[in-house]
C-alpha cells in the first residue's frame, strides 16, 4: 500500500471516528484490550524477532529494554487500554459559554484534531497507547514506528484492527506504515493535506529531524536530561531512595534522572552515602572537582556530561552554593522535562517550583512519575517539553482542539 493511500484511508476514517458515541468507543477499546491479551503469544513471538535483530546489531541495553515485550508488559498494555476506556470522554465538552449583547450565543466546544501522525522508535507499547488515546479522543491515527520494532508493531496493529472490526468500527481508524525506508518517513512529514498534527517520540535526533523537516504542525516531545537537587535541608533518608529509583529503576526512559546537584553544606555527609548507593547499583559517577574526592571511583565530569541524556548506568554530579545556583544550573542544562528538589524547607521548595523551567517539577518525589499512567491519564501519547498547546504528559484532552458554535436569531453585522 502506498503512503498516499494510507493517509487517504486515515483521512476518510476520521469522519467516522469523530462521530462515534462514547459507548461505542469504550466498547471497542475494551475489545482491543482483550484481543491483545488473547494474541499475546503471537505478539511476543514477533517481538522476539525484533529483539534478535536488535542484539545482532549491537543495540544499547537501555534501548533493548524499551523494545522488549513480555506477558507482564502485555497485561500492562491491556490495562492501559481499559483505563482509557474508563476515562471521561472529552469530545463535546463545553469549555466556555456566553451571550453577546446582540443576543448571539457562543459556545467553545472540544473537538477531535482529525488525523494524528506519530513517528517513534523502539517502543512497541506506543502502538496501543497511541491508538487508545487518539481513538478515545475521536481521531484517526497513522503510526510510523522504527525498523527495530516493525514485527512487533505489525502484530499489535493486526490485533487492534481485528477487535475494531469485530466491534463494528472501521479498522481504518489505525494505519501502520510498514515501509521502514527513511525516505518514506521524510515523505510522511509532508502529508499536510491528510495529517492534522505530527508527534515524534524517540531520540533527540529523531525529534530534531521531525521538527526541522515537517510541514505538518508538530507537538515536540523532548528528551529527558532530568536532575535531582539535594538541598541543605534535605532528609537524606528520603534522598537516597529517590535517587536510586529515578536513576536505576529503568535506565532507558526519558524520566530517568541523569544528573545530581548537591548543596555544598551537606556534600561531606551526603556524597559518601550517594557513592555507596551508586556502587551497589553499578552506576558510573562523573563528578565536578568539588564532588569527586567524596565519591569513590568517580571520574571527572565534562561540560558535555551536564547536558547529556545518558539512558545508561551513568550519572553526573554538580556541587552548588545555594538553591539559586542549583536552579541556574538546572535551567541551563535541562531539556524542560522533569526536575526534582529534595528538601524539608517549604520556602526553598516553593522557590524551586516557581523558578525551574520544566514541564514537571517535583518536591521529594522521584522523576519517574512523569508518566500518563501515573498521572491518572490512563496512558500518554508522549511527554511534551514545548509550551504551545500541550506540556507534560499528553492525555486525551491534549489530543483535541476546539471550535466555536454560534447561535442567533437573524442577527446581522452593521
Amino acid at each position: 500500500m502506498t503512503l498516499t493511500s494510507i493517509c487517504q484511508k486515515a483521512f476518510e476514517a476520521k469522519y467516522e471516528v469523530q462521530n462515534l458515541s462514547t459507548e461505542i468507543k469504550n466498547k471497542a477499546l475494551r475489545a482491543v484490550a482483550e484481543q491483545i491479551v488473547a494474541d499475546a503469544d503471537s505478539i511476543i513471538a514477533a517481538n522476539e524477532i525484533d529483539l534478535a535483530h536488535a542484539k545482532e546489531n549491537g543495540m544499547h541495553p537501555g534501548m533493548i529494554d524499551r523494545l522488549t515485550l513480555n506477558d507482564k508488559r502485555i497485561e500492562a498494555i491491556a490495562e492501559g487500554l481499559r483505563q482509557v476506556a474508563d476515562l471521561p470522554d472529552p469530545i463535546g465538552e463545553v469549555m466556555e459559554e456566553f451571550t453577546r449583547p446582540n443576543g448571539m450565543k457562543i459556545k467553545k466546544v472540544r473537538v477531535p484534531m482529525g488525523v494524528v501522525g506519530i513517528i517513534y522508535e523502539s517502543r512497541p507499547n506506543v502502538t496501543p497507547d497511541a491508538f487508545a488515546l487518539t481513538f478515545k479522543s475521536g481521531n484517526a491515527v497513522i503510526l510510523k514506528g522504527g525498523s527495530d520494532c516493525i514485527n512487533s508493531n505489525i502484530a499489535i496493529t493486526k490485533a487492534i484492527k481485528k477487535a475494531l472490526e469485530d466491534s463494528g468500527v472501521t479498522p481504518e481508524a489505525i494505519q501502520l506504515i510498514e515501509d521502514t525506508n527513511r525516505a518514506v518517513t521524510k515523505e510522511f512529514m509532508t502529508m499536510k493535506q491528510y495529517v492534522d498534527v505530527l508527534i515524534p517520540r524517540g531520540s533527540a535526533g529523531l525529534i530534531r529531524a521531525v521538527t526541522e523537516n515537517s510541514n505538518i504542525p508538530v507537538i515536540e516531545t523532548g528528551t529527558g536530561n532530568c536532575h535531582i537537587y539535594v538541598d541543605m535541608d534535605a532528609d537524606l533518608e528520603k534522598a537516597i531512595p529517590i535517587i536510586i529509583n529515578a536513576k536505576t529503576q529503568r535506565i532507558g526512559v526519558c524520566n530517568a534522572a541523569e544528573s545530581l546537584v548537591v548543596h555544598e553544606d551537606i556534600k561531606d555527609k551526603f556524597l559518601p552515602l550517594f557513592s555507596k548507593a551508586m556502587k551497589e547499583h553499578n552506576v558510573e559517577v562523573r563528578a565536578d572537582a568539588d564532588s569527586k574526592p567524596l565519591i569513590e571511583g568517580s571520574i571527572d565530569a565534562t561540560e558535555e556530561d551536564f547536558g547529556k541524556e545518558y539512558l545508561d548506568y551513568i550519572i553526573s554530579v554538580k556541587t552548588v552554593k545555594n538553591v539559586d545556583e542549583a536552579i541556574a544550573h538546572i535551567n541551563r542544562y535541562n531539556t524542560g522535562h522533569s526536575e526534582c528538589i529534595v528538601t524539608e524547607n517549604k520556602e526553598t521548595a516553593q522557590r524551586f517550583l516557581d523558578r525551574v523551567d520544566a514541564a514537571c517539577v517535583y518536591v521529594n518525589v522521584s522523576t519517574r512519575f512523569t508518566d500518563g499512567f501515573e498521572f491518572g491519564l490512563g496512558a500518554e501519547i508522549g511527554i511534551s517539553t514545548q509550551k504551545l498547546h500541550a506540556r507534560g504528559p499528553m492525555g486525551l484532552k491534549e489530543l483535541t482542539s476546539y471550535k466555536y458554535e454560534i447561535t442567533g436569531e437573524g442577527q446581522i453585522r452593521g
